[in-house]
């Protein structure tokens, strides 16, 4: 039993999300990803996972517990919207100027500014020079160095403002290097008056604007000065030059809608090769936490260097398996209770239903119809809760009743997740509305034809989109094996977490814990049905077999 207390309709076990948790400090479980991302010596600094998967939860207990020791850096707050708006970037972008120089050089003198002023309490145009000249005195006698610091004299207007003027004057400067190159000449509308004076009516268009895109090329490429490199040796040497001075970076928040979403994700990826860069600081640790499906579509390409595997092997993948997610729960309910005088509470399970013969075990029913993150969990576990009143643990009636309103939250959550990258994706899950909890590869069919004509509606947002997935389906001379015509959709469906999938006689497969299972057509080709997911049977009707509702 649960004790004396008694459970109340105000009674939770906190909030879905990190910066909304009254639990987070006192009920915090320390998963493996927490102990890789904290640890000094293990390199992983890139934090990806699904929303609501507990990345923004580890660097916030990160801050909490070594608050002196750390520094966040909200994108918010460096008018990331402004560089990516500005003409001068659009136009340059259109010529196919690799902006990549400038946005690697924007984030390292953004981080080494943020870094110094937190090393040495800088906050006054007095502070600053007292510090630089104790710098200059430890590094006179190397005047690579000495030229590295004068670097950060260039800014010391801003130096002590807040980042996001400092950002602005970096590409303020920017701006008059191309006004200055271009000084003298014809006017190029849109681009600051740049274009070819005389001797261009002979020359083709198209020569005009690869002269004219080579020329802002090299611009682009002298802002990775060699001054700035210099300064992650003077930071690492002769700033963080102990372990007492260890340094976290944190960087969060990363995942806003965008206006140029191809702009977002070089400056995104520019950010990777900073921290890549930065990683040189023995005293350092950069950590860019990352919605999966952002990091998916990071366009590595040819202009990493051949370094997207590096960024692989330094990126932490936040997956949790169900020992954890009862731990977490069980600590959870352990704290929440005490606060309510709720005694003898020591796990989830003394809150739970008992089992039985008849019933399932109480906690796997709860997670079967979770994405195995600790958001869905905390989210039904407080719908169940939140219908409960005057009791000192719950029925089995009340999961049941439960179930609908958190599934319907979960569909929507879903939605809002992948709707940036995929517009309209729920029209698609509807598709599935009414249908039977396990589809046969026939009626997996029949609705993922109707997904491809939804390109012909009128008010379909995810034309683009689903013309591309589709586009072997469509186009009349690829393969006829159904595999290779459906595998887009159907890894979709998969890597979202939406479907799995069943192997012939063999065991049903979810992304969460086969990750790229979907990527092989061998497995599709030897799926013998598929599966919709727990979490959102309920909201979309979806029924056992014709007549029958869908159980567990």
């Amino acid at each position: 039993m649960a004790g004396k207390g008694r459970i109340d309709s105000g009674f939770n076990l906190g909030g879905e999300q990190a910066e909304a948790d009254p639990l987070l400090e006192d009920a915090f479980y320390e998963s493996g990803a927490y102990s890789s991302i904290v640890s000094k010596s293990n390199r992983s600094c890139f934090l990806v996972g699904r929303t609501g998967s507990g990345k923004s939860a580890i660097l916030q207990r990160l801050e909490e517990t070594v608050p002196d020791h750390v520094v966040r850096v909200n994108p918010e707050d460096l008018s990331l919207p402004y560089v990516l708006d500005l003409g001068v970037v659009q136009q340059l972008d259109a010529l196919n100027v690799h902006l990549d120089p400038l946005f690697i050089a924007l984030w390292k003198h953004v981080l080494l500014v943020e870094l110094i002023k937190h090393r040495y309490r800088i906050d006054s145009p007095e502070t600053k020079r007292t510090r630089l000249s104790t710098l200059r005195d430890l590094v006179r006698r190397d005047t690579s160095k000495k030229a590295a610091l004068e670097y950060l004299d260039e800014f010391g207007g801003s130096f002590w403002c807040e980042t996001d003027e400092r950002v602005r004057e970096i590409i303020s400067n920017f701006e008059r290097k191309i006004g200055i190159t271009t000084s003298g000449q014809a006017t190029l509308p849109g681009l600051g008056g740049a274009s070819f004076g005389g001797g261009v009516g002979n020359t083709t268009r198209s020569e005009v604007c690869t002269e004219q895109a080579n020329r802002y090329q090299r611009i682009v490429n002298e802002t990775q000065l060699p001054r700035l490199n210099k300064m992650i040796a003077v930071l690492d040497e002769d700033i963080l030059d102990s372990p007492q001075v260890f340094t976290y970076v944190i960087i969060d928040d990363l995942d806003r809608d965008w206006v140029n979403e191809d702009l977002a994700n070089d400056l995104i990826r520019c950010l990777f090769r900073a921290t890549l860069d930065l990683q040189r600081v023995r005293n350092l640790k950069v950590v860019v936490a990352l919605r999966t499906n952002i990091f998916e579509h990071l366009n590595f390409g040819s202009r990493t260097g051949g370094q997207e595997e590096k960024f692989r092997s330094l990126s932490h993948q936040v997956r949790w398996t169900r020992v954890e997610l009862e731990a977490l729960a069980d600590e959870r309910a352990r704290i929440a209770a005490k606060r309510i005088g709720l005694t003898n509470v020591q796990c989830i399970r003394d809150l739970l239903p008992m089992p039985s013969r008849q019933r399932r075990d109480p906690f796997d029913f709860l997670l079967d119809r979770t994405l195995m993150r600790p958001r869905d969990v905390i989210a039904f576990l407080n719908e169940c809760f939140s219908h409960t009143t005057g009791k000192s643990r719950l029925a089995w009636g009340d999961l049941q009743r439960s179930e609908l309103e958190y599934s319907k939250k979960r569909l929507l959550a879903l939605r809002d997740e992948w709707k940036p990258t995929f517009p309209d994706i729920d029209k698609v899950f509807q598709l599935f509305r009414r249908s039977v909890r396990e589809l046969s590869r026939d009626q997996l069919t029949t609705v993922l034809d109707e997904a491809a004509l939804l390109t012909t509606q009128d008010t379909f947002a995810g034309v683009r989109w689903m013309t591309d997935m589709t586009e072997a389906l469509w186009s009349g001379t690829g393969s006829t094996d159904w595999a290779t015509q459906y595998q887009e959709l159907v890894k979709l469906l998969y890597d979202i977490g939406f479907i799995g999938i069943r192997e012939s006689g063999r065991d049903l497969h979810y992304s969460y814990v086969d990750i790229g299972f979907a990527d092989s057509l061998v497995n599709l080709g030897q799926a013998s049905s598929f599966v919709v997911h727990p979490a959102f049977r309920a909201a979309l009707d979806v029924v056992e077999a014709r007549g029958r509702p869908a159980g567990g």
